[in-house]
């Protein structure tokens, strides 16, 4: 996948890449010369993520929901490997719609492993996410952590999907790679602190509602950094199933974010509100450290740390 192993070109199908993780990812993909569909139902990413690569011989786009498993079985036929990001991006949103993740995320995943089944594909690349470890009370929390029991029906469902995962490459000789990812942060983003305390100062930027006390502290990578640690994971490992927690060793708090916004955006006279608790809302972990020794060792570190992630995702946005 990179310039540095054979240079082999791929045939690559990428699920969720008009998200924003997805479409930097396509972005990677197509300047490294890969053949790359991506296969979205734009629920939540959008065309001018990608649209740019429209023309390009090597580029297709299908609109389609991973919850269509006839038209995502013909489509994924014939491709090296799969990615997929595709899920519901909001955690959230679970606890307004019960089923959301178990539709979007795990249901999802199922189809595309069924898919691979039926068209004799062999690698898969998938997003999970640091929610699956839920609050354990180690930190740095390593990969062979256990047992897992998220506290959200987001990371639920991501853990659900390590499982389906785990077993279809056991009984299919299906090859994996699995990433549990810090908070991504960059230009696309379409949610998460950063993106909602910026759009909620430009509405009023006469009083800033901040979820939680403030002193929540999580893992932020810049989106750059998140995509070259897949890649080279995904060139570098090559266990049956490779799990890789995939962040910064660093944290920043909320508070730190709430003062380098309103002083970027100028609006230190906002009257700002918290609302209280240590969780941002149900479901959130208010203290997040995963270890990172385990790509460490394997050669890759994040160019950035979670501060420096946050001042130019920042940068971007506003």
């Amino acid at each position: 996948m990179n310039e540095e192993k054979g240079k082999e070109l791929l045939r690559v199908f990428v699920s969720g890449g008009a998200g924003f993780i997805g479409s930097h990812l396509v972005d990677k993909l197509m300047t490294l010369g890969h053949t790359v569909t991506v296969y979205d139902n734009l629920s939540s990413g959008k065309v001018e993520f990608i649209e740019h690569h429209f023309g390009n011989p090597k580029f297709k786009f299908i609109k389609a929901d991973m919850l269509d498993l006839k038209i995502l079985t013909d489509n994924i036929k014939g491709h090296d490997v799969i990615f997929h990001l595709a899920a519901n991006p909001e955690a959230r949103e679970g606890i307004y719609k019960t089923n959301l993740d178990l539709e979007q995320n795990t249901i999802a995943t199922y189809n595309v492993l069924e898919s691979m089944r039926r068209n004799n594909i062999k690698k898969i690349v998938f997003t999970s996410s640091g929610t699956i470890y839920g609050e354990a009370p180690f930190v740095p929390i390593k990969e062979d952590y256990g047992p897992l029991l998220p506290i959200s029906l987001y990371g639920a469902s991501k853990l659900a999907c390590e499982a389906l995962i785990s077993g279809f490459c056991h009984l299919f000789d299906i090859q994996a790679w699995i990433f549990r990812l810090g908070n991504v942060i960059g230009p696309r983003a379409t949610h998460g602190v950063i993106f909602d305390l910026i759009n909620k100062l430009r509405k009023n930027s006469s009083i800033l509602e901040v979820l939680g006390d403030g002193g929540q502290t999580k893992p932020y990578i810049y989106v750059d950094d998140c995509i070259n640690g897949i890649l080279f994971g995904f060139q570098n490992a090559n266990e049956k199933i490779n799990v890789f927690n995939l962040a910064t060793s660093t944290v920043t708090s909320v508070k730190d974010i709430v003062k380098s916004i309103l002083e970027k955006m100028e609006c230190q006279n906002s009257q700002v509100e918290y609302t209280g608790g240590r969780r941002g809302w149900p479901g959130d972990i208010p203290e997040v450290l995963t270890s990172v020794e385990k790509l460490r060792k394997l050669g890759w570190t994040a160019k950035l740390t979670s501060d420096e992630a946050v001042m130019k995702a920042m940068n971007c946005l506003i």
